[in-house]
């Protein structure tokens, strides 16, 4: 799912083309991705653009006489820049905006259609949409620590549930617990202060960081090959691969269809965290570290000779 860095870019891309251009026209390809009724989507046509902003994953779209399209891309919701009159795309596609600069296509992969567009009147309207979770990179280190300690939750539902914090989503959280050190099911009251501290830097340096790497990359062009998978990121998606800082393998928990994942030597101290499906099979059988973890494998220490060798042999 396209998250705060991913929107971020992708807002300021919109802003370069569509900023005081006019929407001729919005085209509807699948009924379901719009979601309101009223107005109507022909009281879009023909108003200029007046602005762009985020509202934690969502792109909006403000035109003139108050009305605001929202665009929530979901998980494999995409946007795609194309010359004026661009047709949208056969089984993936959505929908398209045709501004006079330009069309603006969505399109969606999967079976799954759950990319969604509002278009609403009024700033109340789109308020209603927003979950009211704390912008991470506009708080205070304080207004973080309140938000994330209203309740007691664990760091990764803390870090994704957009009612504590702002755009942050599955991937980008795998992150910043791996940059602070912390395990991702810590409870946030448990925190010492040095550990609040650690998790807001590090929230605030993953996300300008990502925000930077995506602009880079998409340069003057509009940003394509949005995915919340990539060879840079140093644990999510990674599952199994070294950890780039101490070359442990990335270990994961699987919860239906999200998967969280974190180094166990640089985050739980060495310790495992229980996998929901493997360990209700597993039961006793499930290890509590990763040196167990080897000896279920089979594998010993490393012999003289630098090679691993089996356990019961030379």
């Amino acid at each position: 799912m396209p998250e705060l860095p991913d929107i971020t870019v992708y807002v300021e891309a919109l802003q370069a083309r569509i900023a005081g251009a006019r929407l001729e026209r919005v085209r509807v390809a699948s009924p379901f991705v719009l979601r309101s009724v009223d107005p109507p989507i022909s009281e879009a046509h023909e108003r200029a653009v007046t602005g762009l902003r985020r509202l934690g994953k969502r792109i909006v779209i403000a035109l003139d006489g108050d009305l605001y399209f929202s665009i929530h891309l979901m998980i494999a919701g995409r946007l795609h820049w194309k010359a004026a009159g661009a047709k949208v795309p056969g089984k993936v596609g959505l929908g398209a905006f045709d501004f006079s600069t330009g069309t603006l296509t969505l399109t969606e992969a999967g079976t799954k259609k759950r990319a969604a567009i509002h278009l609403l009147m009024g700033e109340d309207a789109l308020a209603a949409l927003d979950a009211g979770g704390v912008e991470p990179l506009a708080c205070t280190a304080e207004e973080f620590s309140a938000a994330i300690t209203r309740e007691n939750h664990t760091l990764k539902r803390a870090l994704t549930d957009p009612h504590i914090l702002s755009g942050i989503g599955n991937a980008y959280s795998d992150e910043i617990l791996h940059r602070a050190r912390l395990s991702p099911v810590r409870q946030t009251r448990a925190l010492s202060d040095g550990e609040h501290t650690r998790l807001y830097e590090a929230t605030r340096a993953t996300l300008y960081d990502w925000i930077v790497r995506l602009r880079s990359e998409a340069g003057a062009e509009f940003p394509e090959g949005v995915t919340a998978f990539r060879p840079e990121m140093a644990v999510h998606g990674r599952y199994g691969k070294p950890c780039p800082d101490c070359g442990a393998p990335v270990q994961r928990i699987r919860h239906t269809d999200n998967e969280t994942n974190y180094c166990a030597k640089c985050q739980t101290g060495g310790k495992l965290l229980a996998d929901r499906a493997l360990s209700r099979l597993l039961r006793a059988d499930w290890p509590r570290t990763l040196e167990e973890m080897e000896e279920r494998l089979g594998l010993a220490p490393q012999s003289k000779m630098g090679r691993p060798t089996r356990r019961g042999h030379p």
